[in-house]
């Protein structure tokens, strides 16, 4: 808008000026508002070369150990094709192990093996919440770095020494407890104990040793470590925003755990006890050393005779025949699978879960 010496006002915009009737560089004076379009402009950040090296690094690692597990599946059901197409479906269902006769299945191993990392988890879990929330929530930073070190010292512990300590210690000192849960509580189902006779005081204890609630116990000493780490780690990583606000609202100690600590680490909860039923399943050394084989569906946890796929393995590789060793590799195809099923929901769940959150306070 200019002004001429006569005192007019000319009230035409210069060209190029927004409202300007030529519209080459803004909009049209009479454009409905509903007409103009924004595009947003596109933006690009460049990671730089060690981002992207760092990036492929990880991407090839990961593409690597999926390959590395591709591959064991792949050998495995490769050399278990024989067994499994002369056995077919009563392989699930059989309970003999006699390859050679054409009568051999699973159904007692894989249930020895379920029954045996269920007993380890029922044992171990409790153990390991309460010892990982002594570490994170009560334990003194001196104390706490020790306690630290020797459970992550205990999951390094070999399984043979477990073993060795499940059959020479362990076993003999448990019979007393076994014998004492199978007279009160016999009346469960898989509690009670055949040939048992609890008004006996002198009735040999041979009916409790080498069962499946023995073999659990050492397992559980073995996968408690592993859980205890993961809910430690978990715990530790709760907000401190929503810690204060708990004790500033009058919570005691235990109040602002089971309100914040424990709501915020149950993904990691149950990732870490999936994880250590993962561990538990696979089990070989400690369970081999620990376990009377029998190949029969064996319910009752406190008796003696049990089974698992791993020990199966281990007690028949060396004398296996080439069909025998087809059998085994389909038993541990069974296995694989089982503990693939199992980790992946861990992975799954936590990933879900609310654990690693970070606070907004």
């Amino acid at each position: 808008m200019t002004t001429d010496t006569t005192g007019t006002t000319d009230t035409t915009a210069p060209s190029g000026a927004p409202g300007a009737p030529d519209g080459r560089t803004g909009d049209r004076t009479d454009a409905r508002p509903g007409d103009r379009t924004d595009t947003p402009r596109r933006l690009y950040a460049d990671p730089g070369p060690a981002d992207r090296v760092f990036r492929g690094v990880a991407r090839a690692g990961g593409g690597l150990v999926l390959a590395v597990m591709l591959l064991v599946g792949g050998f495995l059901l490769h050399r278990a094709r024989q067994a499994l197409d002369r056995a077919g479906g009563s392989f699930l269902t059989t309970e003999n192990w006699e390859p050679d006769a054409g009568n051999f299945g699973i159904a007692a191993v894989l249930l020895g093996t379920v029954l045996i990392a269920l007993v380890a988890i029922v044992v171990a879990v409790p153990l390991a919440t309460g010892a990982a929330l002594y570490i994170s929530e009560y334990a003194p930073p001196r104390l706490r770095r020790t306690l630290i070190s020797t459970v992550d010292l205990m999951a390094a512990v070999p399984s043979v020494v477990y073993g060795l300590w499940g059959v020479f210690w362990l076993e003999e000192s448990i019979l007393p407890i076994a014998r004492w849960i199978s007279t009160y509580f016999g009346w469960i189902p898989f509690l009670r104990v055949d040939g048992a006779d609890p008004d006996d005081p002198l009735a040999p204890p041979t009916v409790y040793t080498s069962s499946t609630f023995v073999a659990g116990l050492v397992v559980a000493m073995m996968v408690a470590p592993i859980i205890c780490s993961i809910m430690r780690e978990v715990f530790s990583q709760a907000p401190a925003g929503e810690r204060e606000g708990a004790y500033a609202l009058g919570a005691t100690r235990w109040g602002m755990i089971r309100s914040v600590v424990l709501p915020f680490g149950k993904g990691g909860m149950i990732g870490g006890t999936m994880l250590g039923l993962g561990r538990a399943l696979g089990e070989t050394i400690a369970v081999y050393m620990v376990i009377s084989q029998v190949f029969t569906i064996q319910w009752h946890v406190l008796q003696t005779g049990t089974s698992s796929v791993s020990s199966l393995i281990a007690l028949r590789y060396g004398e296996a025949t080439a069909f025998g060793m087809s059998a085994l590799m389909a038993a541990g195809f069974a296995l694989f699978v089982m503990t693939l099923i199992v980790n992946f929901a861990a992975s799954s769940i936590v990933a879900r879960s609310r654990s690693g959150a970070s606070s907004d306070a």
